[in-house]
């Protein structure tokens, strides 16, 4: 059977903060250990610079992550944002795996529907992103 997975639509609007939600690969705890947790706080840093953010909260779980960010500048893409973010936390969960633990990494491979294989840290799809542009009463 096939994996659905659903589609996120993004809102850039000027102003808006973003509530972003997003999970491990097939929501394993791929962010119990401090290390991978670190990689993930190292990232943010470097996506806050670069993306010009506010970082006002977060969550990290041990299969999932939760932000609370507002960008600064009138333009700005959440996803890129979100590459930002993830793309170095695999980078980095591959090779220190690769180095270390090479038996693990099978709990990272994505058989793709084509016969392509990939390795994993996050989950294939958009999660959640919910924009907040005024508080609730």
């Amino acid at each position: 059977m096939e994996e659905k997975h659903k589609k996120c639509k993004r809102f850039n609007q000027r102003g808006d903060a973003h509530f972003l939600t997003f999970t491990c690969y097939k929501r394993q705890p791929f962010l119990i250990k401090d290390r991978s947790k670190q990689w993930l706080l190292e990232s943010l840093l470097y996506a806050r610079h670069k993306h010009n953010f506010h970082l006002w909260a977060y969550v990290i779980m041990p299969e999932h992550v939760h932000l609370l960010l507002w960008p600064t500048t009138p333009e700005y893409s959440i996803s890129k944002i979100l590459s930002s973010i993830k793309l170095p936390v695999t980078k980095k969960a591959i090779m220190y795996l690769q180095q270390f633990a090479p038996g693990y990494m099978q709990k990272m491979l994505d058989l793709q529907p084509n016969g392509d294989r990939a390795y994993r840290f996050w989950q294939r799809g958009g999660g959640y992103d919910g924009n907040l542009d005024k508080p609730k009463t």
